[in-house]
């Protein structure tokens, strides 16, 4: 039997078929959405993290409230957002409608504000469940650990504040006592 980690990294890069066929990603929201749903049927507490791109060549204020929507249905756990920039000889150079930087770098920025309320609500939902941990680094805080739901360098933390006799590389069970943005809070069994 293989062992696996309840984590996807899936990059959908975008909610809307117009800008994902521009993209050149097969792709339709709705059907992103109904895997996502069926994914936490069978795992439900898979973690799904997505990277998405904001201010694409011809990516209409409409398109983009409609990525909006598209995370509040989705509720995934980890998004991470790029602004779009040229790269060279990339044929997305060549498509017409491109936005200013200052419309893009705002695009993505708004993007993550508005899923910062999801990714709080998600950790929200952990507050009182245990978890097994693996401690990554011992402070004067206490510890510093990741669940199955954090990627190394990537999200968030679990801050074990009574942790400071734990070693690095063990692994722990603790309680979820409170969260913020991108991190849970702990205390050991």
């Amino acid at each position: 039997m293989a062992k696996i980690l309840p984590y996807l990294d899936v990059p959908f890069q975008h909610a809307t078929p117009r800008i994902l066929k521009l993209m050149k990603r097969p792709a339709s929201a709705e059907k992103v959405l109904e895997r996502v749903r069926a994914w936490r049927e069978v795992v439900p507490d898979l973690t799904i993290r997505s990277t998405f791109i904001t201010g694409f060549p011809g990516e209409t204020e409409a398109e983009f409230n409609q990525l909006l929507d598209f995370l509040d249905e989705a509720q995934l756990d980890r998004v991470g957002a790029f602004s779009y920039s040229p790269v060279e000889g990339a044929t997305a150079n060549e498509l017409p409608g491109a936005l200013p930087e200052e419309v893009r770098e705002e695009r993505k920025m708004r993007l993550l504000r508005h899923q910062e309320d999801i990714s709080t609500q998600r950790l929200e939902a952990k507050i009182g469940r245990r978890l097994r941990v693996l401690v990554d680094e011992i402070d004067e805080d206490g510890a510093m650990a990741r669940s199955e739901g954090d990627a190394p360098d990537i999200d968030g933390l679990v801050r074990i504040t009574d942790g400071h006799d734990l070693e690095v590389g063990e692994f722990a069970e603790v309680t979820v006592t409170d969260c913020d943005i991108h991190d849970l809070f702990a205390t050991l069994e």
